[in-house]
């Protein structure tokens, strides 16, 4: 099968097309999966930069998102059969999946939506899973709640703002002018230019001091520091962001302020909601772009090219 390989840690230039050996049932409790579409996800090129190198082999297979068709099945599996449409987010640590076909346990599948194409099923499964865990589980969001999501129109903000709406908030978000539009749309009741303007001054007068009650971070660098600045008093911030630098949260603890520290979520369980969310049309996968597996090097460049032709706007997806 057709495969992308990283055989050293590094930039884009490291992801290789090759061809590997196809995975065979080897457990009864198997399912062998043909790769339809995948997505890029921050963690795959923090994958292949080499972050986690101490819970990886040399040679390596990335990705963190599956949509695509049952092959064949363990002889214990009972609830899955050839033909089957699936979609669910390989386990961290595994073979991952940019190639043409991928292994993994019964227990991981999902049923793919029928009104989603592959494309836009590969765009949830990480994702989804993590922003349910981060807004419904950590951050209890509910109906009349206020909610700052920085960077809206990543994966993460873009499917982040549909979920706040569905649980009745009151959406704050940051992005360019030039996406304001897209992401009124998606459901932000307000949207913050951060190029033009102090997004935690601004949420500041917006709410009259008070403050927003849920903040969550996707962004990084001094977030978690600043934070407390657009914080309610017992306000709740839920962040998936690695800490790559100290942080002061000497005003969260004037402010009474709770955080939430979130790995990304591989969870059926907690994609469940999502899809029922997707199923009812509350919520619909948000693509920036579609690439061929063989522009791998591509579609690692544009998420992480701060100088992008035209602003990044949703889930990249590699078609495969």
């Amino acid at each position: 099968m057709k495969a992308i390989v990283i055989n050293n840690y590094g930039g884009p230039e490291v992801l290789q097309l090759k061809e590997v050996a196809t995975p065979s049932l080897t457990a009864p409790t198997q399912v062998l999966v043909r790769v339809r579409a995948t997505s890029v996800n921050p963690l795959d090129y923090q994958v292949r930069r080499g972050d986690y190198a101490s819970l990886f082999e040399l040679p390596l297979i990335t990705g963190h998102d599956v949509a695509g068709d049952v092959i064949a099945v363990g002889e214990a599996v009972k609830n899955w059969r050839p033909g089957d449409k699936v979609y669910y987010s390989p386990r961290f640590g595994g073979q991952g999946s940019y190639a043409e076909y991928h292994l993994t346990d019964e227990s991981s599948l999902s049923k793919m939506p029928e009104h989603l194409s592959y494309e836009e099923a590969a765009a949830v499964p990480l994702i989804g899973g993590t922003v349910w865990e981060m807004l419904a589980v950590r951050a209890n969001l509910k109906k009349g709640d206020t909610i700052l999501i920085p960077g809206g129109a990543g994966g993460v903000g873009s499917l982040a703002i549909q979920v706040a709406k569905t649980l009745g908030a009151f959406v704050y978000t940051t992005g360019q002018n030039i996406l304001r539009e897209q992401l009124q749309h998606l459901g932000a009741d307000i949207v913050i230019d951060h190029h033009q303007k102090n997004y935690l001054e601004e949420i500041q007068a917006l709410t009259r001091g008070k403050g927003v009650d849920v903040m969550i971070d996707t962004v990084g660098g001094s977030t978690l520091s600043d934070s407390p600045l657009a914080l309610a008093d017992y306000g709740r911030l839920v962040t998936l962001v690695d800490i790559a630098r100290p942080q002061n949260l000497l005003r969260a603890w004037e402010k009474n302020a709770t955080y939430h520290f979130v790995f990304t979520r591989q969870s059926r369980e907690e994609l469940h909601p999502i899809t029922r969310l997707m199923e009812a049309g509350q919520v619909k996968p948000v693509i920036d772009s579609v690439y061929p597996l063989e522009d791998i090097k591509k579609a690692h460049q544009r998420m992480e090219d701060a100088k992008r032709d035209r602003p990044l706007f949703g889930k990249i997806v590699l078609s495969v």
